[in-house]
C-alpha cells in the first residue's frame, strides 16, 4: 500500500478534502503538474476521498491507495498502448499482401490505428475504474485530531 500523511481541509457528510505534499516519487514524475495538483502551488495536492472515519477540518490523517491499483492503471497508461501499437504494427505487416500494399506502410498505418484505438479504450475503461472503490484514495487513520 501506498501511504501519505495530509492535512483535512475541507469536509461534508461523505467526502473529506486532504492537502499532502507530493511525495519524493512525484519529483521525477512528468505529469505531477497535472496529477491533483492545489491550485497555484505544485508542492500541494488536494486529494477528495469518502470520509468514513468521520474527520474533520484541521485532522491530520493517513491515506492510502493499493499498490495493485497503482500498477493496473500505469500498465493501463503507459503499457497498454505501446503494445497495441506494436500489435498493430504486425498485423499490419501480416495483412499487407492481401491488400496489395506495401509492408512498411500498412504496419505504420495500422500500428498508428491500434495506437489511437488504444487511448479510446482507456478512456472507456477509466471512466469505469473512476467509480471503483478498489481505485480510489482512503482513509487508513487519523494520525492527529485538530483544535
Amino acid at each position: 500500500m501506498s501511504t501519505e500523511q495530509g492535512l483535512v481541509i475541507d469536509t461534508n457528510a461523505d467526502i473529506a478534502t486532504i492537502k499532502t505534499l507530493r511525495s519524493a516519487a512525484c519529483k521525477s514524475c512528468d505529469h505531477k503538474k497535472n496529477c491533483g495538483s492545489a491550485p497555484g502551488n505544485e508542492n500541494e495536492m488536494h486529494v477528495k476521498v469518502k470520509n468514513r472515519l468521520g474527520v474533520k477540518i484541521g485532522d491530520t490523517v493517513i491515506i492510502t491507495i493499493k499498490t495493485t491499483s497503482l500498477l493496473k492503471v500505469a500498465f493501463l497508461l503507459y503499457i497498454f498502448p505501446i503494445l497495441c501499437m506494436i500489435l498493430g504494427a504486425v498485423m499490419g505487416r501480416k495483412l499487407a499482401p492481401s491488400f496489395i500494399l506495401d509492408e512498411s506502410l500498412a504496419s505504420v498505418l495500422s500500428g498508428a490505428i491500434f495506437f489511437g484505438a488504444s487511448f479510446f479504450l482507456i478512456r472507456r475503461k477509466g471512466k469505469k475504474m473512476a467509480f471503483k472503490e478498489e481505485y480510489a484514495p482512503a482513509i487508513l487513520r487519523i494520525k492527529k485530531r485538530g483544535v
